[in-house]
């Protein structure tokens, strides 16, 4: 008999990461348990009462207050999983920072970078450690997360960079920002651009450490484009969002599709994958300086 799963959505209160909690829960088996973690108490109560109650879950569904900023308490999660459960099962790490269209990039990039990729670094670092042999570990990115959408003066310091590399360009692109010197170095203005091919950095830099003890466990550690998701987030930004966005259950199947696929796909691990295929790490283009008025 298979020991009992445990699954660990972030910003799962509501949006994708609701759709991804309640997924797990439907896909899942009466032993297994999802934690649906966000950042407010009571929201996140309401949300895994909710969920727990769906006509379709057939897990066990329980509500943890987390703020992915805390990067000890990242931690101490991890540590106290291991300790109870023997390591974690399945690991999404999905949390984002709401920027709307009117918002100062300046003002807001601290709580951006915080949520997108202090979070994303501190889950790589303490769950990735935690997962069970057959455990998933997938982060939440965009079809952005490719290296080509940075000037190529960027891009060395992203391609090939261990994960302590990644932070450093990180908090070298947070320094710019905040002394306003973040264009003249070939940085976009628009922060979802440098914050996702960051994390997709440094899903790649765990990646390459690990590959072959995962694979020879059936380990998946990789980032994952779900599409365009019609969510409170994303839909101030689109005028035709309508008609090009998924509702969050559809764009969460594609996400736990790869978490459920058996065995790991080797061209899939440590790659950003999008429709179960990975995406160029070197493709895309830089934004034009057309996007960059878009963006206040």
């Amino acid at each position: 008999m298979n020991d009992p799963r445990l699954a660990l959505v972030t910003g799962a209160n509501q949006g994708l990461g609701r759709a991804l909690a309640e997924g797990l829960a439907a896909r899942l088996g009466p032993d297994d348990l999802v934690l649906l973690t966000g950042r407010d108490r009571q929201r996140v109560t309401d949300a895994a009462r909710e969920v727990a109650r769906a006509a379709d879950t057939r897990s066990r569904v329980e509500g943890h207050v987390l703020d992915v900023t805390d990067t000890e308490a990242i931690a101490h999660l991890a540590d106290r999983l291991r300790q109870r459960h023997d390591g974690v099962d399945i690991v999404l790490s999905n949390a984002v920072a709401r920027l709307l269209p009117g918002d100062s990039q300046e003002e807001r990039a601290d709580e951006f970078i915080d949520v997108s990729n202090t979070a994303t670094h501190a889950i790589l670092r303490s769950f990735g450690p935690a997962l069970r042999p057959g455990g998933r570990l997938l982060v939440v990115a965009s079809s952005l997360g490719t290296l080509g959408h940075l000037d190529p003066r960027l891009r060395p310091l992203f391609d090939g960079a261990s994960l302590d590399q990644v932070e450093y360009a990180v908090e070298s692109w947070r320094t710019a920002v905040h002394h306003r010197t973040a264009e003249e170095a070939g940085w976009p203005r628009w922060l979802n651009v440098p914050s996702k091919v960051a994390q997709v950095a440094a899903v790649r830099a765990v990646a390459a450490e690990r590959r072959e003890r995962d694979l020879a466990a059936d380990v998946l550690i990789a980032a994952v484009c779900p599409g365009m998701v019609d969510t409170g987030t994303s839909r101030p930004w689109f005028a035709d969002h309508g008609r090009s966005a998924q509702p969050p259950e559809v764009a969460a199947r594609v996400v736990l599709d790869l978490v459920f696929a058996e065995p790991v796909d080797p061209a899939l691990y440590g790659e950003l994958v999008r429709s179960g295929r990975p995406l160029d790490w070197y493709g895309g283009t830089p934004p034009t300086e057309q996007d960059n008025l878009l963006v206040p």
